[in-house]
């Protein structure tokens, strides 16, 4: 089994997974709306103006997980998240730095990057999107 984030963007899904897709590597798969089969759900007729190229399901593999997303459509704003965020635990403390420096461009840092009791580097943001992340490079695998 896996669990994966599905994270829904205010029409900026775009964006976020051309920024994700920076910040962690891999390629990005998006489909959307425009490409829907007209008579799938609402349809492709039935999407207001402009929102055609909006996505309405992305993905990125990142590792040995995958990170999915869509924009909600008009009028479906996000609510945020109330005790979610997404956890990162890479394999060294430089790849810890680097992600936590680039996933904090144009947003807010919430713990700067420091060692803990249980990780060598760890810190807590929310990234421009208003998605709210914690990195890490763990002292132990959580796994033994």
């Amino acid at each position: 089994m896996q669990i994966n984030p599905y994270l829904a963007f205010d029409g900026d899904g775009a964006a976020a997974f051309a920024f994700y897709e920076r910040v962690f590597g891999g390629k990005a798969q998006c489909m959307t709306f425009a490409q829907m089969p007209p008579d799938d759900g609402p349809g492709r007729d039935a999407l207001p103006a402009g929102w055609a190229d909006k996505i309405m399901h992305g993905q990125l593999v990142v590792g040995q997980g995958m990170m999915m997303g869509s924009d909600g459509m008009p009028g479906q704003t996000r609510q945020a998240s109330r005790g979610v965020a997404l956890a990162v635990s890479a394999d060294s403390s430089a790849e810890a730095e680097r992600i936590f420096a680039a996933l904090s461009e144009g947003g807010k840092v919430t713990m700067p990057m420091a060692e803990t009791f249980w990780a060598h580097r760890f810190g807590a943001l929310t990234d421009k999107f208003g998605f709210d992340w914690l990195v890490n490079h763990l002292k132990t695998s959580p796994t033994g």
